[in-house]
């Protein structure tokens, strides 16, 4: 049997998940890990004894415990015993005691823990049994990487469908807490934003900033996908950016399914950052299965990717508005910014005889950001007469890279 001196957190509301929760403690520590029982509790008297109480966990929120304890609506209590466990687990891992954390419930206690699994930095193990994980896990996963498991049956009692599930789930989370997983850790980091599209330039890219000793992670554009860079950058576990596919902000924008979100970009006011950027895929907006288009679209452009897929191409209106959206933001850059135009298409479908081929709804884009953006001693736009997936543009975006960021290689 292992040991380890750091202890899974098992969390969740006493009250109404007492034994389900003493349960999962047992099969943890039969797996040879340690366990902290943690209540979070708001209603009645906990079924059982926990090693934190509820009482404690409150204490940390910002207005003292009776903020949490003393509120009669559920709601409510809900919201402000999850600010308070936000920082209680916050506070354990930075004292060093954390091995991962587990967590059970319904909506509500999926609602109350989640905030606080985001809160904790990716890698370290987290788990959450819910009766929504069959569902839109967005709202509750966000970018964090915290695995969900369907509870199938209410979290309500130990029964032959329940017993098994948390077991699993116990198992798995006192494996992750067990097996470290060793990082480089010795290279500078880069992020950058990949679609489809725009493999070919991302690709080559990568492999040549890889070769210089540069640690390459690569987003996938889906909306979560920059949002989750963008939290790593916080986080100073990014020290460069290449934003080289913006196209969230076509979803943002005009309302598709991989929206960018409204804190999109910045980052680059937050931390002075090297970055990057470019226009890729903001030719499209991306819907699901043809039949998801909403109906003040159906006249549009479109270009079925695959059966889920579903893409709109954008229009000189729309990518005026993409330039307005995008240029403030840019312009509180307190980094080295370089926004590099690709006069000849954004995308693989943009570019002649292609099906988003649209020289005139790409100038539109290109001629609005150049007059809205305004650059300085360290911030610049330039176009370049290649299309985003041709060989000389990758060169040039990974030479003015390596101007940018040549004092991140050298230390």
């Amino acid at each position: 049997m292992k040991s380890n001196t750091k202890a899974v957190y098992v969390i969740g509301t006493m009250d109404t998940k007492g034994q389900e929760l003493a349960y999962i403690g047992e099969c943890i520590r039969a797996a040879g890990a340690a366990t902290v029982l943690v209540d979070v509790g708001t209603q009645k008297p906990p079924q059982g004894k926990a090693d934190v109480s509820r009482e404690t966990v409150a204490a940390l929120h910002p207005q003292g415990k009776d903020a949490v304890l003393k509120l009669t609506d559920r709601g409510q209590a809900v919201t402000a015993m999850s600010q308070a466990l936000e920082r209680f687990l916050v506070q354990e891992f930075d004292a060093g005691k954390m091995a991962g954390v587990i967590g059970i419930g319904g909506t509500g206690g999926t609602a109350l823990i989640s905030p606080a699994f985001r809160a904790l930095p990716i890698g370290v193990p987290k788990m959450v049994v819910s009766t929504v994980a069959s569902g839109n896990t967005l709202p509750y996963v966000g970018t964090s990487d915290f695995a969900m498991m369907n509870s199938v049956v209410d979290v309500a009692g130990l029964n032959r469908v329940s017993r098994p599930i948390l077991g699993n789930a116990a198992h798995a989370i006192a494996g992750m807490a067990l097996n470290s997983v060793s990082t480089t850790g010795d290279k500078p980091t880069a992020g950058l934003t990949m679609f489809g599209v725009t493999t070919p330039c991302v690709t080559q890219v990568r492999e040549a900033l890889e070769k210089q000793g540069w640690d390459c992670l690569v987003f996938h554009a889906t909306g979560t996908g920059g949002q989750a860079m963008e939290k790593l950058t916080s986080s100073q576990k990014i020290q460069a950016l290449l934003d080289l596919t913006t196209t969230e902000v076509a979803d943002e924008v005009v309302g598709g399914v991989f929206r960018a979100g409204s804190a999109r970009f910045d980052v680059l006011a937050e931390r002075e950052i090297p970055c990057v950027m470019s226009l890729g895929a903001l030719d499209m907006v991306n819907f699901g299965a043809k039949e998801t288009v909403p109906e003040q679209f159906r006249n549009r452009k479109f270009h079925v990717h695959n059966a889920q897929v579903t893409l709109m191409r954008t229009t000189p209106e729309e990518n005026r508005a993409f330039a307005q959206w995008m240029a403030p933001k840019l312009n509180k850059a307190r980094g080295p910014l370089v926004l590099f135009i690709p006069e000849k298409g954004v995308s693989l479908i943009d570019a002649p005889g292609q099906p988003f081929h649209d020289p005139e709804a790409d100038a539109a884009l290109f001629t609005e950001l150049e007059k809205l953006f305004q650059p300085t001693a360290k911030r610049r736009i330039q176009r370049l007469p290649y299309h985003i997936n041709d060989p000389e543009f990758a060169q040039a975006v990974v030479q003015e890279f390596n101007k940018i960021t040549s004092d991140i290689l050298k230390s």
